[in-house]
């Protein structure tokens, strides 16, 4: 069935004066409009290939005041949104060059996206990678089907070498852009959230420099009702998004990170078509800061169970730090579209945030140097139901009267409330003790 809008003049407009980039590959260099109809091919070529999401009432809803539904794109079978729009990109190559391969550099979601896709559809792919990749990512890539080449110190290195082995073996160097084709993949999560969630009031993405996803999705969501709010959100260290609208074209921000917990939330602007279509379809574009992306991942990870990246749990964070007052009441989608946190980042996540949602706190007293008073302290935090993490004990150094200790201790509370109270149980008992503030 086709669905027919007054918005499809509004999506072609949004594409109608594009400047062509002669940097691209021959993919991006064929400027044609992105139609629904476009979105709507994508979305059945690749229905066999990728997962169709839940899209899934959340119990977070009743703690922000709204009806809250999560698209979990971290489901995919990559960990990332990414799938939708590589496995319509590698599907559309012509035959003959599907034949020769594809190669990259970089490590990305797009990367692992592209060579778990390409090796699935059989196209030989070449994935290069610095020697400062964690060896943790080099080994997924290689399961996933990719033949991987460690080289150089540094991702330009990287591409260098790939572009240089491109020209010689007749390989297709890829990289993310936003080509009509690309931005038509990922474009299928709007068509999935509205057919999923009815009578929806805003759906909210993932945004910063690469914006394909909201810019695919907004210009299906426009089409099929141009009442449902679109909104983008980035993070407010890299405002990367909101500084190109500004300008009117893909800026570079100076301050952009490779740090592997921000993902593409912190990339550079990689093209305009995107940045056009995010322009004319899109809503509004909120930062948050990233405090409120680590509570989010503590949030999605204690209610949903899932376990998300800064780039998977930034749209959530827009409502954490409440930038988003107008949806209240309201029936809210949020886009989840990343879950590949690296382990060694976990742990550090999720202490950092619960020290900033109040949950651990660090506290030191010095007490005499006998078992019945550090005894006696154990019996208050026991009392005031905390949950100790760490003891330790400080005789060597201690500044104070002889025959005392210095005790540090960290517990973990259920909430603010809790851990007020806890601190003024201590307080009561132990007046000098000092509180160490996050």
């Amino acid at each position: 069935m086709k669905i027919v809008s007054r918005n499809e003049e509004l999506i072609r407009d949004a594409h109608s004066c594009i400047p062509q980039s002669s940097s691209r590959t021959s993919l991006s260099s064929c400027n044609k409009l992105l139609r629904f109809e476009d979105i709507s091919a994508a979305a059945f070529k690749i229905q066999c290939g990728v997962q169709k999401t839940p899209c899934m009432y959340s119990r977070l809803s009743k703690q922000y005041g709204m009806d809250i539904y999560l698209k979990k794109e971290f489901l995919q079978y990559t960990g990332s949104v990414k799938e939708r729009g590589v496995l319509y990109l590698l599907t559309s190559l012509p035959q003959e060059q599907q034949r020769k391969g594809v190669i990259m550099a970089l490590d990305s979601n797009f990367s692992m996206a592209v060579a778990y896709h390409a090796s699935e559809l059989r196209i030989p792919v070449f994935v290069i990678m610095s020697t400062s990749t964690s060896p943790a990512r080099v080994k997924m890539c290689r399961e996933y089907g990719a033949t991987v080449i460690s080289y150089g110190a540094t991702a330009k290195d990287s591409q260098m070498h790939a572009r240089r082995l491109a020209q010689e073996n007749g390989y297709l160097y890829l990289e993310e852009e936003d080509s009509p084709v690309y931005l038509s993949g990922l474009g299928t999560v709007g068509l999935e959230v509205y057919e999923q969630v009815p009578k929806l009031d805003a759906v909210i993405f993932p945004a910063g420099g690469h914006c394909g996803l909201l810019a695919g999705s907004a210009a299906a969501l426009k089409h099929l009702n141009p009442n449902i709010s679109v909104i983008g959100v980035e993070s407010e260290s890299f405002p990367v998004l909101q500084q190109s609208l500004k300008a009117g074209h893909p800026v570079e921000d100076q301050a952009c990170s490779n740090h592997h917990f921000y993902g593409d939330v912190s990339g550079l602007c990689f093209g305009s078509n995107s940045l056009q279509l995010t322009g004319k379809l899109v809503d509004k574009v909120v930062a948050v800061r990233e405090e409120d992306i680590l509570i989010s991942m503590l949030r999605l990870l204690e209610y949903e169970r899932a376990m998300v990246d800064a780039e998977g749990s930034i749209g959530l964070a827009a409502l954490v730090a409440g930038k988003l007052p107008e949806l209240k009441g309201k029936r809210v989608a949020i886009v989840i579209c990343s879950g590949n946190l690296e382990l060694h980042l976990l742990q550090q996540c999720i202490a950092r945030a619960l020290t900033l949602d109040n949950r651990l706190c660090r506290f030191s007293l010095v007490l005499s140097d006998s078992p019945g008073d550090i005894s006696k302290l154990l019996e208050i935090l026991a009392r005031e139901e905390t949950r100790v993490l760490d003891f330790k004990q400080e005789r060597m150094f201690v500044t104070s009267e002889f025959f005392t200790v210095e005790v540090t201790c960290t517990v973990e509370t259920r909430d603010k409330i809790h851990t007020a109270q806890l601190r003024n149980a201590l307080l009561e008992r132990y007046p000098t003790a000092t509180w160490m503030e996050r």
